[in-house]
């Protein structure tokens, strides 16, 4: 039985994304694997600063604008601890897998 120039045409092209898929996959597997992204990032110290021109500023403000920034480097601080410990676990589901 022969086919048409058509059908066959349409039959090739239902047939490339799996012939894309295999060849992904047997790259994916076959293939050198690069490293992931490094994630850079860029520790800026935090400047404070609070300029007062010729205002008297109450001792209440002054006392809240102390107690901010306080509660600021703390939170602060912690996210820098939960950015570290999730960087460490990380780190080490990579060597988990490296070692399967």
């Amino acid at each position: 039985m022969a086919y048409s120039e058509t059908r066959i045409v349409i039959g090739g092209l239902a047939h490339v994304p799996v012939l894309i898929f295999i060849a992904n996959f047997i790259k994916g597997k076959f293939g050198t694997k690069t490293e992931e992204a490094k994630d850079t990032v860029v520790k800026e110290e935090s400047v404070k600063i609070i300029e007062i021109q010729d205002k008297v500023v109450k001792e209440g403000k002054a006392e809240f604008i102390r107690e901010l920034t306080n509660k600021l480097d703390n939170i602060e601080q912690k996210a820098d601890e939960v950015y570290e410990k999730v960087k460490k676990k990380k780190k080490d589901k990579k060597k988990k897998k490296k070692k399967d």
